[in-house]
């Protein structure tokens, strides 16, 4: 084994390599500087910092190894990196969009085929005792709409109807409201003869309001120019018109007034635009369809337990007409995509660790040739052919852990300094505004073994060859 390590160094140590790491850890020391004297996003602290870690890498493997090792260890140093970096990525993608998919909606939800669903009641009361996990349970409505405001602001919108002394229990609504409250949504509508925006509310019950609440998302009233306070009009599309003879019902679509009572901003584009959350009694009244829901949703205490406990409560409910669903179902193709990629990436990213690999059989190959007299001397000598393999061993495995060390600690501190910073992204594209990482120790240790296996791998051929030479044949021309 000392013989291996022996291999492993350079002999001269390169002064101008180790003057270039020393200047390498100064632009690491200015980074870290720089961004905790910054009271916002420094872009170019984040890079010297990257860029000053990975100069200092390169430069002292060059001033204290020889080339060959120092090229084998750096192709293992940005694979391990890059792997690392992409899979926190990967996961902070998975993790944001499970966040922002739970936080405005519920874990599950019951719907039913059929036009009417007035039951809704009864189908509560069987969702609350199926399991002790179930922790709240509310009726819902999900419609789509259109939403205008003054002059020529119109929009598509979704209006999902909630019952505002239950909601606190299924949806996370509060943690996302920037403006206004959930409680909002609690005030009644004043009487027809009564002019006033909003009175007092009288002892033991709450203010009344000219039109009756509603709550949108962020870039929806941005979109439509309103702001706490304003009033809405929302449209329900083709409600004049009778589907059975496909006449006209009336001159006109049902419309209502709505008072904008808050903005939310789940950080979740899809949502933000298109999103507005009403009281169900009213969004009732909208539809004239009477006392009726879409479905019932549920939260539960342990959303990984989400899919059983949907089996459970479709299996109590008769299945057909109703059908159950958890959460993961519901944004199946999202999700599906979303770890599809996640492997994708790794392969992928896997393949640069493995031409890694490949630089590492050629130098060790070259070094097996480079020391066919040396080996051919300790055989000669009594050493046997698996300690002469162990030598070379010694060293691919030494070159895999050393690249590995460096490279997660570059992917690691990178992943911790971008996320800090808050790379921006476009939501229109990517559905959330900032980079997200997600570090989980499982998938570091993952790829540290990724890189190990493979560096013993690519040991074995030349390791092997070297335990193969005969001495006769070293010294044979000596």
């Amino acid at each position: 084994m000392r013989i291996g390590w022996r291999y492993l160094y350079g002999g001269k140590r390169d002064k101008v390599m180790q003057l270039l790491a020393l200047l390498g850890i100064g632009g690491v020391v200015a980074g870290i500087v720089a961004l905790n004297l910054s009271n916002q996003p420094n872009p170019v602290a984040v890079l010297t910092l990257v860029f000053s870690m990975i100069a200092v890498s390169v430069f002292l493997l060059f001033s204290v190894f020889s080339v060959f090792t120092s090229v084998s260890v750096l192709g293992v140093v940005f694979g391990v990196a890059a792997l690392t970096i992409v899979l926190a990525v990967t996961t902070g993608f998975q993790q944001q969009f499970r966040d922002k998919v739970l936080g405005v909606n519920a874990h599950v939800i019951v719907l039913k085929s059929q036009a009417t669903f007035a039951e809704y009641r009864d189908v509560m009361k069987t969702a609350r005792e199926i399991d002790p996990d179930v922790l709240a349970v509310q009726p819902f409505i999900f419609a789509e709409m259109l939403a205008t405001h003054g002059k020529g602001e119109l929009s598509g919108v979704a209006i999902k109807a909630i019952d505002p002394k239950l909601v606190r229990g299924v949806l996370d609504l509060d943690k996302h409201m920037i403006e206004g409250t959930v409680d909002s949504l609690l005030l009644e509508t004043c009487p027809p003869d009564d002019n006033q925006a909003a009175k007092p509310a009288a002892p033991g019950k709450p203010a009344c309001m000219k039109n009756p609440p509603i709550i949108m998302g962020k870039e929806l009233a941005h979109k439509l120019k309103t702001k706490v306070g304003d009033v809405v009009t929302v449209v329900v599309p083709l409600s004049n018109i009778d589907f059975d003879t496909w006449r006209a019902k009336a001159s006109a679509p049902r419309t209502r007034k709505f008072t904008v009572t808050g903005v939310f901003y789940s950080g979740f584009d899809e949502y933000d635009r298109r999103l507005m959350y009403a009281s169900l009694a009213d969004v009732q009244a909208l539809l004239g369809r009477g006392d009726q829901v879409m479905g019932v949703e549920l939260k539960v205490k342990d959303v990984d337990r989400a899919d059983q406990i949907a089996k459970d409560l479709e299996k109590a409910l008769g299945g057909p007409p109703y059908q159950v669903q958890d959460w993961y179902e519901l944004n199946h193709n999202l999700f599906t995509a979303l770890k599809l990629q996640k492997l994708v990436l790794v392969f992928i990213l896997t393949l640069i660790i493995v031409v890694a690999a490949v630089n590492m059989v050629s130098a060790l190959t070259m070094m097996v040739t480079d020391k066919t007299r040396e080996i051919a001397i300790l055989k000669s000598m009594g050493a046997t052919s698996s300690s002469v393999a162990l030598v070379f061993q010694v060293v691919g495995i030494a070159i895999g852990g050393v690249g590995t060390l460096i490279g997660v600690t570059i992917g690691l501190t990178t992943c911790d300094v971008v996320a800090r910073y808050g790379f921006h992204l476009d939501p229109k594209v990517y559905l959330i505004d900032r980079l997200p990482f997600e570090v989980r120790p499982l998938e570091v240790a993952l790829v540290a073994g990724i890189a190990m296996a493979i560096s013993i791998i690519a040991t074995l051929v030349p390791s092997q060859s070297a335990a193969s030479l005969r001495p006769v044949d070293g010294l044979r021309y000596d």
